[in-house]
Formats: structure tokens, C-alpha cells, sequence
């Protein structure tokens, strides 16, 4: 594959994780709780005791627990990081922390209930298709999707189970150290995965298409 072709792919990947993260914004400005792995990043974030000099934020908290999964990556087994696995860690955090600081002002928990469960809904769906295109590029899936990934390879179980275990572990985790469990997180885990099924095919497509493939 040539470098016109794998700076597509990164094109892709890029705009599929702008995507996903709007999701996960519309998750987290909900607060009626946010998916698992972003459950562990709040509770990581709200009980960090760095002084306020550093300016922590949940988006360099998803930065650095992202590191450290890449990390242990690198000593476990290499041949899963990719390129797009380095973008997701560097993106994945600044791109929630520019849309909560576009958004936040229209979009949080003052607003009724009902708009509180659509924002959830929608972020959702807006959650699955920026990961069907993310994983349809090719170039790299993010360090969170990487850990249910790497336990079901190497203990040779289904990945199913593996990802709903490390799921409840990321939220077990994260409620514990202060992270919003709640409707969000269970709604989740029952949208995201089917909705992510129908839009499958459509991503590949679309990116086939952004790749100038037919």
C-alpha cells in the first residue's frame, strides 16, 4: 500500500474518531453517565491529586491512561500498535475537551430530562458510526478498544464476553474512584454494539470510498 493511500486511511481514521469522541461528549454533558472506559477516565480525573498549576482535564486524563495502555502494549506484544492507535491516544482527549468547550454551554444537565435521555441516545449512535468508520480505515484502533482486543487473543476467549468484562472492570473502577455510573453506561453497553452492526457495512463503503477504492 503506498503513502497516498495510508495518509487516507489516516484522513479517515482521524475524522471517524471526530466523530466517536462527539459522541462520547454528548455522553458525558448528558450526565446521566458516560460509556465504561470514559467512567474510568472521570473517576481517574476527579481523584488525581495534581495541584491545579498542571490544568488537568479529562481530556489529558484519557491522554495519559491511554499512554500507559500503549505502553503495556509495547512490553506485552508490539504487532497490535499501529499508527492509528498513536493517533487515538494523542486526538482522542483534546478532540472531547474542544467539543465540551464548544458544546458545554448548550449542551449539560441544566436541560429537562427528556433532552438529557436524547443527548444519551444520540451520542449513542453518533458513538457507533464514528467507530465503524475508525475501525473500517484500518490504520489503528484506539489503546481502550485495544485491551478487550489483546486479553481475548491471547487467552483465546470469545471477544464478546472479554469486551463485557472489561467493560464492567472500566466502570467497576471508575464509580469506584468517582466516575458517573448511571442509565448512560447501561444504555450503552445495549445501543452502541447493534447500531455499530447496521452502520458496519456503510463504513466500510464510505471508507472504500475515501480510499479511492470502488
Amino acid at each position: 500500500m503506498n503513502l497516498k493511500i495510508n495518509l487516507r486511511q489516516i484522513a479517515l481514521l482521524i475524522f471517524g474518531l471526530s466523530v466517536a469522541h462527539l459522541g462520547v461528549t454528548f455522553f458525558i454533558q448528558s450526565d446521566l453517565g458516560a460509556d465504561p472506559f470514559n467512567v474510568l477516565v472521570q473517576g481517574i480525573f476527579r481523584s488525581l491529586p495534581l495541584p491545579d498549576a498542571f490544568q488537568w482535564s479529562h481530556g489529558r486524563t484519557h491522554i495519559m491512561i491511554s499512554l500507559i495502555i500503549i505502553l503495556a502494549l509495547l512490553i506485552i506484544d508490539r504487532s497490535y500498535i499501529k499508527i492509528g492507535t498513536v493517533i487515538c491516544m494523542i486526538l482522542g482527549g483534546p478532540i472531547i475537551d474542544i467539543f465540551t468547550l464548544l458544546l458545554g454551554d448548550f449542551l449539560n444537565s441544566v436541560l429537562s430530562m427528556p433532552l438529557r435521555v436524547l443527548m444519551l441516545v444520540a451520542g449513542c449512535i453518533i458513538l457507533a458510526l464514528g467507530m465503524t468508520i475508525v475501525i473500517k480505515s484500518e490504520a489503528g484502533t484506539g489503546p481502550n478498544d485495544l485491551v478487550a482486543i489483546v486479553i481475548s487473543d491471547k487467552s483465546k476467549k470469545a471477544f464478546g464476553i472479554i469486551r463485557i468484562l472489561t467493560d464492567v472492570c472500566f466502570v467497576a473502577v471508575g464509580f469506584i474512584l468517582g466516575g458517573t455510573f448511571g442509565a448512560g453506561t447501561i444504555v450503552c453497553a445495549f445501543i452502541v454494539g447493534p447500531v455499530a452492526q447496521i452502520f458496519m457495512p456503510y463504513a466500510e463503503k464510505f471508507c472504500k470510498w475515501g480510499m479511492g477504492n470502488k
